[in-house]
């Protein structure tokens, strides 16, 4: 991949979209603006913020397999886009914490068939309305819902808002869970990011996928680095403890091009080994990373390492264990 790309691909945006998550009822209702993420992901979750998850009356209760409305506020629509949406079983959701899509839908939203922006009325009540399933599956209890979007025109940016649920019903096992898709990440400095002027088509939208026809019908695939949050899963006692297991890290570029997925301050302590683990093996320190042979990855979460995942095309990583993931473009 060109530096060039990967470099653009990480710049920060600049404009202020104008739609907020009205159903569910997000959190921090009173602190919520209407902006993207911070293009270098400080504020991810869920925009991050002073009161970002003071329930203000806010409740959303579904039953598992319930069908459910997803509405929003605003006019400044950006002609739609692709939107998914995740549940994480933390009632604070943190960097580390384990997002899984139940609902992905590829172009027209949250608005269909414009070509730029329906007006710029901030309170006004968006008159599309979209469908989104509970599995039937998954654990029940208390966790968090959020909404994804990537705009379709204008700067490119990612959009999250986050809101409290409580799912009811007899309850399934974790691994249900585990085997949903990881959410989509774009534009908050991870090197992944979606081109002007299409609908994104996500690359693991999962089994309940909606596409839909906007002012023109533009598909295509993300850009990018966009394959690092393949790794996590969520252990059987998080559902209880909302114990938080980082999903995915938060890629920063610099000038030499070097990617490096920060996950603590902790220095790198590289491994005499560069040999694999299987995929379950017990593992510690909690969050680190280990390179193998420079073209592939696992993750230690939830005590275990990951099933290994393999680098994009012309990426690499330094050999070793670390809590910081070093990776390089190929020459």
């Amino acid at each position: 991949m060109p530096r060039s790309a990967l470099i653009a691909s990480c710049v920060s945006a600049l404009a202020v979209a104008h739609m907020i998550l009205r159903d569910p009822v997000p959190y921090g209702l009173s602190t919520l603006n209407n902006s993207p993420l911070d293009g270098s992901g400080l504020d991810f979750p869920c925009k991050q913020r002073q009161g970002v998850y003071a329930l203000e009356g806010a409740s959303n209760v579904y039953a598992l397999g319930s069908t459910n409305l997803l509405k929003f506020r605003g006019q400044t629509v950006h002609g739609g886009g692709s939107c998914q949406v995740s549940i994480t079983y933390d009632a604070e959701p943190g960097s580390r914490s384990v997002w899984r899509v139940i609902k992905s839908i590829e172009g027209g939203c949250p608005a269909q068939g414009q070509v730029g922006n329906m007006g710029d009325n901030i309170e006004a009540e968006d008159p599309y309305e979209y469908n989104f399933t509970i599995p039937t599956d998954i654990p029940n209890g208390t966790a968090t819902i959020a909404w994804t979007w990537f705009n379709k025109v204008g700067n490119r940016e990612m959009y999250m808002n986050c809101g409290p649920i409580t799912l009811t019903g007899e309850g399934g096992d974790v691994s249900n869970f585990n085997a949903l898709p990881n959410i989509f990440l774009a534009h908050i400095g991870n090197g992944c990011g979606v081109a002007q002027g299409y609908d994104v088509a996500f690359p693991d939208p999962g089994k309940d996928v909606e596409r839909l026809n906007g002012a023109t019908t533009s598909f295509i695939g993300p850009t990018g680095m966009c394959g690092s949050t393949a790794a996590s899963v969520l252990s059987s006692t998080a559902t209880t403890n909302h114990t938080q297991v980082e999903s995915s890290g938060i890629a920063r570029i610099t000038s030499s091009a070097s990617i490096i997925v920060r996950t603590s301050t902790i220095s790198v302590v590289p491994l005499l080994s560069i040999s694999s683990s299987s995929a379950g093996t017990l593992c510690t320190p909690e969050g680190d990373w280990r390179c193998v042979n420079g073209s592939s990855y696992q993750r230690c979460a939830s005590g275990s390492w990951s099933a290994i995942q393999r680098l994009p095309v012309g990426v690499s990583c330094r050999p070793g264990q670390s809590s910081m993931f070093d990776m390089v473009e190929s020459t």
